[in-house]
């Protein structure tokens, strides 16, 4: 890549789902406002279980299988959310899928293939605009491909922003390997999900210490319930659930969990302190799913045999929520459900929207902006 193209912007985490769309959202919207247009991609696809994301013929574990190239889920969302035209929108050159990693792995290849120095002219073309990358969940996924964070920083030249979900001080450990691997390319980190009572003291103790460290912060967002939150409709694809009810209401968010297990009496005292739950209960316990029903619930989910009363439908449909039957026992049906919340893709216009908004008041991109020496139009 000549050496006076702008080099792009990489966005990468130590971790999966540590934020990195909702800041490329945000951070993109705040370009915008400046005057400067992004292309967006994300060269090793890791989101394409749904079948629209893939075009017709394509083979998932082929990029450009039938001719047609693939464009990740997220760069979906994230460009239709932005209005971005399909020609700022990068397709994937490689797909971490199974079938994909398995050859790979075989042919014992791991340069990045002819597709990345079109990638590599696409940044040189790219003129005024800034080219976006979302990296991988992880420092090392992509290095088969050759396609993991540090090894494309290092070809692209390109700077590093790291999301890190920040729960203590032991939280650093992986931001210091990053930096190891990164070093002066490393341009700096957002600490996301951090819990609200601990952001000052983040900001007046740690935020110090970090940047000492090399580590310089240009973000701290705090845990955010809806940006963890699940679709009703998820719930169900993951518990292979039947809906008995209200299934044009299944996009409702989920934010927390419950398991009505206890007296009546007790549950009802229980659920009023919840907000947005998906609650758990066996399908004879009518007495526990009527009182979840008058609290702030999203979902009943039901376990065990035999199926809900017709009054409890009733009901159900009258204040509109979904009821689901599982097949499942109830451990494993919250095992699955936990496994869900806050693992989910920022794929709903509301959470994008809470999203642009959240990095708006948490982060401070100007030292970036510096660095990048982006041109700022009147």
């Amino acid at each position: 890549m000549p050496t006076s193209a702008q080099p792009p912007l990489l966005i990468g985490s130590c971790e999966p789902f540590s934020g990195k769309s909702a800041v490329v959202l945000g951070l993109a919207h705040q370009l915008s406002r400046r005057g400067i247009s992004i292309v967006f991609g994300k060269p090793l696809a890791t989101c394409i279980d749904d079948l629209d994301a893939v075009p017709p013929g394509a083979d998932p574990a082929e990029p450009g299988g039938a001719g047609a190239p693939i464009l990740d889920a997220d760069v979906r969302f994230i460009g239709a959310t932005l209005g971005l035209p399909a020609s700022q929108l990068l397709p994937s050159l490689q797909v971490q899928a199974p079938g994909a990693v398995h050859r790979r792995l075989l042919s014992g290849d791991l340069a990045p293939g002819t597709g990345f120095a079109e990638l590599q002219q696409r940044i040189a073309d790219s003129g005024d605009q800034l080219v976006l990358l979302e990296a991988a969940g992880t420092l090392s996924e992509g290095q088969l491909f050759g396609l993991g964070l540090a090894q494309m920083a290092r070809a692209l030249q390109a700077p590093v922003v790291l999301v890190h979900n920040w729960n203590d001080s032991r939280s650093v450990d992986p931001l210091l390997e990053a930096r190891q691997q990164l070093g002066d390319l490393l341009a700096g980190v957002v600490l996301n999900a951090v819990v609200p009572e601990a952001v000052t003291e983040l900001r007046q103790e740690l935020e110090p210490a970090l940047e000492r460290l090399g580590l310089p912060v240009l973000g701290i967002m705090p845990r955010s319930p809806l940006l963890r939150s699940v679709t009703v409709s998820e719930l169900g694809r993951r518990l292979a659930a039947r809906v008995l009810c209200c299934q044009d209401r299944t996009d409702l968010l989920v934010e927390t969990l419950s398991i009505g297990a206890m007296n009546v009496n007790s549950a009802m005292e229980f659920f009023r302190r919840r907000r947005n739950m998906a609650v758990v209960t066996g399908a004879d316990r009518t007495d526990i799913q009527l009182a979840a029903l008058e609290a702030s619930t999203q979902c009943l989910i039901l376990t065990g045999a035999g199926d809900p009363l017709p009054q409890l439908i009733n009901r159900a449909e009258e204040l509109e929520v979904p009821v689901l039957k599982v097949d499942h026992d109830t451990l494993m049906t919250v095992e699955v459900i936990e496994a869900a919340i806050g693992h989910v893709r920022l794929h709903e216009a509301v959470k994008a929207t809470y999203a642009i908004r959240l990095v708006e008041e948490s982060c401070r991109f100007e030292r970036l902006f510096e660095r990048l020496r982006l041109p700022v139009r009147a």
